[in-house]
């Protein structure tokens, strides 16, 4: 397929995980992509990669939490292809619960919303003069499951659930200026974070309805969707691409005796 030829995509914490599979998903399909992430050699080696398989991407850092910073990256796919057609915000942060609520780290709480939440606003801010030009704008937020019901992580989870809000209420304020707005919604996916915890995510397999938990590429495949025409008549929605683990609770039916 190459529904993204002549598009120009800017894709946010895409140096690994679910971000890099969405920079590898679009420019599979003809898409010119800006890969970003505050780990500039993270964003250089998917790029490589992508332009090693026959795609067409650059590198450019970006800090969500820094303003600045996301303006000189959306002006850096400006400048690079010529316009913005696509923009996937995909950057977070997320630290762990303390065991008492009360305990909550104060500066933790704030950063896990800056960065999830806040980022994705200043991401949309900057993006949204160039996505109207195009005429065909669309703007996919990577929330989570996190944000429709508790899975734990406070922060986190509020902050998921703001960027619902934020893409039902941007979403109808863009479209009349020719831009869509959606969210994909993942439960428990494969990536480095994972790793990085000394976790092995497939112990909660067994709760999801589909056997197993997700990979990066099936997130990738939802944002592709969202993001082409074949979305035309799709905005301000909220797409699960979770197993079925919202839909079903599994694990406390399977633990009921």
């Amino acid at each position: 397929m190459t529904r993204f030829e002549g598009y120009a995509a800017l894709v946010t914490g895409a140096g690994r995980g679910i971000g890099a599979a969405v920079a590898h998903r679009l420019a599979a399909e003809g898409g010119q992509v800006l890969v970003t992430d505050i780990d500039l050699a993270g964003a250089e080696k998917t790029a490589a990669q992508i332009r090693e398989g026959g795609g067409a991407a650059l590198a450019h850092p970006c800090d969500v939490g820094d303003a600045g910073s996301v303006r000189a990256a959306v002006a850096g796919a400006v400048d690079a292809f010529g316009r913005l057609d696509v923009l996937v915000n995909n950057a977070y942060a997320c630290h762990s619960d303390a065991p008492l609520f009360e305990d909550e780290d104060d500066d933790a709480w704030a950063r896990d919303l800056d960065l999830s939440l806040t980022g994705a606003y200043r991401c949309c801010k900057a993006a949204l003069p160039h996505l109207a030009a195009s005429g065909r704008g669309a703007i996919v937020s990577i929330g989570s499951v996190n944000g429709l019901q508790d899975f734990g992580c406070h922060a986190y989870s509020a902050a998921k659930a703001g960027l619902i809000s934020l893409t039902r209420t941007l979403a109808g304020h863009a479209g009349p200026r020719g831009v869509r707005v959606n969210l994909v919604a993942p439960g428990t996916v494969r990536t480095p974070a994972w790793t990085g915890q000394g976790r092995d995510p497939d112990v909660l397999a067994g709760l999801y309805p589909l056997g197993r938990v997700g990979e990066p590429e099936d997130i990738a495949a939802a944002v592709a969707f969202l993001a082409s025409a074949d979305a035309a008549w799709v905005t301000g929605a909220v797409l699960p691409v979770d197993g079925g683990i919202t839909a079903v609770a599994s694990g406390f039916k399977n633990a009921a005796p």
